[in-house]
């Protein structure tokens, strides 16, 4: 209404100016231009606010999820921990007579696709809440006070909500929030993220079991240790949840999940395709499976065989197939590289390899695909030593049939350089118990090249003794272009 009336009289006074023969182009000029700046502020501020108002109302993020717990696989400890901690809202009236505090705040942590925006949502499933998202980028603005502007109506508008659907919880969920809740003082020259997070801090010290609304914080980050510490104090995010990659029980459980709708042959085999996705998250799976149905669906079959799945592996791993064909001469070179590493794997850990192909995908010539049988989180000296040697038999078994290396061995160098120094900072050597940080570079030096020499040596002498099987091998490979572990031992064990 004052903006109309505003208009009006702004109005009125050039039609005086004019009447009185008064240039009045320059005050257009100026008003015009102060309506443009007026309008492109609105849309920085109060316009843009309705990311949390009646944008969020169209949708459904603000009514129940109808995603549960048993949706998500593979997190079993996670879940256990968040719904523990979701009874405290279930049971809200046992909890105040016994003097309980609520929880305010939650945060889950790990790596990305590990289904932590899931869990927010079966959180509010479970609880019967009324479930707003938000991501952390959406807050920060290049002006002043517009973020703590946001957070205000954000929690507004969950109260609004919940009374408007007659409901007495709600769920704001924050996804990146290292973004605002990053350690102040760190943006230089750049206050609106502290006011940001000091007024998230202020909203959530607010928060009571009293409240007509009762709201819960879910926070999600891959970034934890770049939280303010005062967010992360008790009274605020009072439980911190560890939703990591899953193990192969838990790959397992995902795999059935995301194939429950899907056809398949009756040579699928899920068990090895969870013992093959070692490192894969749950997006990471999903995908997989999607890729596996692409695929079957390129070749008009009806039902998905394991044979797709175990290249949606690769896709999803390495990329799409390119179109490019390397010339003759280096066709071979990637064979006899390949063939190193296959080789040297079933010697440090038969039965190792799952599959070993020269054709290009993303940023590989060629690539040997390992077949983990367990899931491993701690290694031995042995081992290490062992991934050292399949590092540096690419390049070995090219100077060996081909008399020098290439430039494609340069990141398995770099991944037997990494392991190198896992080893010595792990206390393995003689150095004994080191830091990164005291030891001297000359000395670290010396170790590394001490230990990925020995290992070379060891990796020569095998392939020498091998190199027809190494010649057999290769030639099999380029007619080939891909084949299995299990063929790949079997020709060994004809030649042998």
């Amino acid at each position: 209404m004052v903006k109309e009336i505003g208009i009006g009289l702004g109005l009125a006074v050039l039609i005086f100016l004019g009447i009185q023969g008064i240039n009045i182009f320059p005050f257009l000029f100026f008003v015009g231009m102060s309506y443009i700046l007026l309008n492109l502020m609105e849309a920085r501020s109060g316009g843009m606010s309705d990311k949390f108002g009646n944008i969020k109302a169209k949708k459904s993020y603000t009514s129940i999820p109808k995603v549960t717990f048993n949706d998500i696989g593979g997190q079993e400890t996670a879940k256990k921990e968040l719904m523990e901690a979701l009874d405290f809202i279930k049971d809200a009236e046992k909890i105040k007579r016994l003097g309980i505090r609520p929880l305010k705040g939650i945060l889950l942590t790990g790596p990305p696709g590990t289904g932590k925006t899931l869990m927010a949502k079966a959180a509010a499933n479970l609880t019967g809440s009324v479930f707003i998202s938000a991501s952390g980028s959406e807050f920060i603005e290049m002006y002043a006070g517009v973020g703590a502007k946001r957070v205000r109506q954000l929690f507004s508008r969950a109260r609004e909500i919940a009374r408007r659907t007659n409901v007495n919880n709600a769920i704001i969920f924050i996804d990146e929030i290292e973004v605002l809740g990053g350690k102040r003082g760190s943006h230089s020259g750049h206050m609106e993220y502290d006011q940001t997070l000091n007024q998230l801090l202020v909203e959530m010290d607010g928060l009571s079991i009293d409240d007509e609304v009762r709201i819960l914080v879910i926070g999600a980050t891959n970034r934890i240790d770049i939280l303010d510490p005062a967010i992360l104090r008790p009274g605020r995010f009072d439980r911190v949840v560890k939703v990591d990659l899953p193990d192969k029980e838990g790959r397992l459980h995902i795999l059935k999940i995301h194939t429950a709708n899907k056809p398949l042959a009756d040579d699928v085999n899920l068990e090895q395709i969870a013992r093959e996705t070692f490192g894969f998250s749950g997006a990471h799976l999903e995908s997989l499976t999607n890729e596996a149905a692409i695929l079957a669906w390129r070749e008009n079959q009806t039902r998905i065989s394991q044979k797709h799945f175990l290249e949606a592996i690769d896709k999803v791993m390495m990329g799409e197939k390119l179109n490019r064909k390397p010339q003759k001469e280096e066709l071979r070179r990637i064979a006899v590289h390949e063939t190193g590493h296959a080789l040297v794997s079933e010697l440090v850990r038969p039965g190792s390899v799952s599959n070993i192909t020269i054709t290009s995908r993303g940023q590989a010539l060629g690539y040997v695909r390992h077949n983990p049988q367990d899931d491993f989180y701690l290694y031995t000296q042995d081992y290490l030593e062992d991934q050292i040697a399949v590092c540096i038999a690419g390049a070995a078994a090219e100077e060996l049939i081909l008399g020098n290396r290439s430039t494609g061995a340069q990141n398995d160098f770099q991944k037997a350089a990494d392991l190198a120094k896992k080893i010595i900072f792990s206390g393995m050597t003689s150095l004994g118990v080191v830091t990164e940080k005291d030891l001297p570079v000359n000395l670290k030096h010396e170790e590394m090249s001490r230990i990925l020499k020995e290992q070379e040596e060891r990796v020569k002498k095998y392939l020498i003794e091998n190199k027809d099987i190494i010649l057999t091998i290769t030639e099999k490979l380029l007619k080939e272009e891909s084949f299995t572990g299990d063929k790949l031992r079997k020709m060994l064990k004809e030649v042998a």
